[in-house]
């Protein structure tokens, strides 16, 4: 297969694809594709190739999202990274993933330049340094979309680091194909969808939506940060029906307007637990609350709980994802409901690894091995104990 992006612009190329909150701009999916092409042809005049690991340090913003189906446009694997990373932070990544070139902003350009010379930097915007290669200057090659394998990686996207140093994990077109197939069956898909984008695009929470919309011929909707009184609004004005937040973010817009447009039909939860007053509090307002466990590892989503199994058992976040086997092992053997151990998960969503190391033991004889404890409900619904 080739990009997703072509596929969409030939099959609906005047459905709408993205709109910008901070300008009120909109595109189609044919105007999108365009711009992509002129991205991708831009990142050939530099010399990025099919191959290529290329580092995308940047906002959420519309040409970060050229960016990424412009590298799923030219073979490259994308690395996106944090735009808060120190210059340090940058380095280290940077020389692990072995990128061959670091895409900035102005913002972000003076850390990009400090964190390596050895890699060649390009900036979208005009470069305030000499050595940095221009987007805007550059007159974009002809290209043609390059072919795709299931188990080609398409991304190297560095978990959070939040117990650990941060690892480079490998996601192939198939991880994420198959994670927008069974999210889709888990969420539903409508025509008409608009998914409002507040997560960093170097979190896999963040691509996702990006890349399911495209596949599906719906739109997002995005802003460069994020204020909880903007999201929520952005709702309203944009008839936004999904959205993915953590607690805290949901608990915030909460607080600051009360409730939620009734255009929501998809709240989905992750990224730590959700407390039991918070889900309480969508039921109160019949907020389409969905809890889920998931990892940078599993292309996003694991397990996912509907609304009502939400609310009726708020410390559960639901049963595996088409395709996803979820299995509790002590010592290295399954074990019955009820009982604690360590959460395993395999399935075609599973990363094969990451990158630059050879070791497997992140993986067992059941799947990959995420280091949470938990245990399965006896309806099979998983609850996350650490």
């Amino acid at each position: 297969m080739r990009d997703w992006l072509t596929h969409r612009a030939a099959a609906t190329p005047n459905q709408l694809a993205v709109v910008d909150a901070d300008t009120d701009t909109r595109w189609s999916y044919s105007g999108l594709d365009a711009a992509v092409d002129e991205t991708a042809g831009r990142l050939a005049s530099l010399g990025v190739t099919a191959g290529d690991h290329i580092a995308m340090v940047l906002p959420r913003q519309f040409r970060a999202l050229c960016l990424l189906h412009a590298a799923q446009r030219l073979g490259v694997r994308l690395v996106p990274l944090n735009d808060r990373l120190t210059a340090a932070e940058l380095a280290d990544r940077i020389d692990r993933a072995d990128c061959s070139m670091v895409v900035c902003n102005a913002d972000t350009e003076p850390d990009a330049v400090e964190a390596t010379d050895a890699v060649p930097v390009a900036s979208i915007d005009a470069p305030q340094w000499d050595s940095v290669k221009s987007f805007t200057t550059v007159e974009p090659d002809t290209v043609t979309p390059v072919e795709w394998d299931r188990d080609d990686p398409q991304l190297i996207v560095y978990t959070s680091g939040s117990t650990g140093a941060p690892k480079p994990v490998l996601l192939t077109m198939g991880n994420l194909l198959s994670g927008a197939v069974a999210s889709a069956f888990r969420l539903g898909v409508d025509p008409e969808d608009r998914w409002l984008l507040t997560l960093s695009l170097a979190h896999v929470g963040g691509i996702a939506p990006i890349l399911r919309s495209t596949l599906y011929g719906t739109a997002v909707v995005l802003r460069a940060g994020f204020d909880p009184g903007s999201a929520a609004d952005d709702i309203d004005r944009y008839a936004v029906t999904q959205v993915s937040l953590v607690p805290v973010m949901l608990r915030r817009m909460l607080d600051r307007r009360g409730t939620l447009a009734d255009s929501l039909r998809v709240v989905l939860l992750g990224g730590a637990p959700a407390p039991a007053s918070l889900l309480q509090r969508c039921a109160h307002y019949s907020i389409p609350v969905y809890p889920t466990y998931g990892m940078t590892e599993t292309a996003s989503q694991a397990t996912t709980a509907r609304p009502s199994a939400a609310f009726d058992r708020p410390d559960a976040v639901g049963t595996p994802l088409l395709w996803t086997d979820l299995t509790i092992v002590d010592d290295g053997e399954p074990i019955e409901p009820g009982e604690t151990g360590e959460i395993v998960v395999s399935g075609p969503t599973v990363t094969p690894g990451y990158y630059g190391t050879t070791g497997t033991d992140a993986f067992c004889a059941h799947g990959l091995r995420t280091g949470d404890a938990g245990y399965r409900t006896d309806a099979g619904a998983l609850v996350v104990c650490n």
